[in-house]
């Protein structure tokens, strides 16, 4: 089992440990719903060392990522991120993941950390295509960076006492190459997947030391704590974002989702499936991604079949959580069209029992 660098301060701070995407990861540290909560009041630091970034680099770059993504590559410009999916051929998606432009032949791939394998598989296939090289321009560096996301609405706060340039006011979806804490060329990028705001910090491995000593001293006077993954997974959830393996996969399209919006069918943009996707668009599909809250008192779970007033099958839960904010349970599924709009009413399965839940418009708070 791998680990990050920091995993060893994990562990002396008494985290609940276990794997994850082939990593010995925090899963909570005083509790979700406590983390939960001071992430969404104050500020809390999540390891996320474990995800993947690969660079695809030269002058067919970008004609090589309008091939490979959904979203439209070509509207990015230097210091944006972009979030996309890679259609997988089948109608299916590769993986989520976000787009990093560094200059015009430069972009780094941000990935899910069980799908680093998978998608370098695929990318690597598909650049050969290109006249790409694998360990050229294309390259995994993965096991090189090591990545914190700090959280919060007093996030900012304190990412800038370690940073000698006015970085508080980053924009949505944007990067700086900056120096944090006497590291040079440290990304900083504000894509957040809690929808509390903050940022994220890229490094080396080998100053993950110095950025972990430095963000605690700017983080005590303003609630700094350690997040798990427990609590990643409830925060994203209340803001109706995806979590590829559950709400998203190979076998599940961006416009069945609900990624409509980062679909782009743009003129001379060939990406993969995309006369698939452009059929779906215009003659409908036969399941679509929701949100639900409950009505009845239960939590849905992953795997919970949704059924109607009459107990037929009209779909499944995808993810499901107690929201520790709105503290009712909440959850994600796929359900036939007819059941998708919002205000209507329909049932989860749990233990045998029909509990009554209503699908609402995302994200949840």
């Amino acid at each position: 089992m791998k680990t990050t660098p920091f995993t060893k301060y994990h562990i002396a701070n008494g985290a609940k440990m276990s794997e994850f995407a082939g990593y010995n990861m925090p899963i909570e540290f005083t509790g979700i719903n406590e983390e939960h909560i001071n992430v969404r009041e104050k500020a809390g630091v999540f390891d996320v060392s474990h995800m993947g970034e690969i660079w695809i680099k030269g002058p067919k770059a970008l004609d090589f990522l309008q091939r490979i993504t959904s979203n439209n590559v070509a509207a990015l410009t230097d210091g944006k991120v972009q979030y996309t999916t890679m259609p997988n051929g089948r109608g299916g998606i590769v993986d989520d993941l976000l787009v990093y432009r560094i200059d015009e032949v430069t972009y780094l791939l941000v990935v899910n950390a069980a799908n680093i394998d998978k998608d370098y598989k695929h990318i690597v296939e598909e650049g050969a295509k290109f006249g790409l090289t694998a360990g050229k321009e294309i390259y995994n560096a993965s096991d090189e960076i090591c990545q914190l996301a700090v959280q919060g609405p007093l996030a900012m706060k304190i990412v800038q006492k370690m940073c000698p340039e006015h970085i508080e006011d980053l924009v949505y979806y944007t990067f700086v190459k900056t120096e944090i804490a006497g590291i040079k060329d440290a990304i900083l990028s504000a894509t957040g997947y809690t929808g509390a705001g903050g940022c994220e910090i890229y490094i080396a491995n080998e100053d993950a030391d110095k950025l972990w000593k430095a963000l605690w001293e700017a983080g005590e006077e303003y609630g700094l704590k350690n997040i798990g993954l427990g609590a990643r997974d409830t925060l994203r959830l209340e803001k109706g974002f995806c979590l590829y393996g559950n709400d998203i996969d190979d076998t599940t399209s961006p416009i069945e989702a609900g990624l409509g919006w980062i679909t782009k069918f743009v003129d001379g943009k060939d990406f993969i499936d995309r006369p698939l996707m452009e059929k779906q668009k215009a003659e409908g599909v036969t399941r679509k991604l929701v949100g639900f809250k409950m009505i009845d008192r239960g939590i849905p779970r992953h795997g919970y079949d949704i059924v109607d007033a009459e107990g037929n099958k009209i779909g499944v839960v995808t993810s499901g959580t107690m929201s520790p904010c709105l503290k009712v349970g909440i959850g994600m599924g796929y359900v036939k069209p007819e059941f998708s709009k919002a205000g209507n009413q329909i049932y989860i399965c749990v233990r045998g029992k029909l509990l009554k839940a209503e699908v609402v418009k995302l994200p949840f708070i």
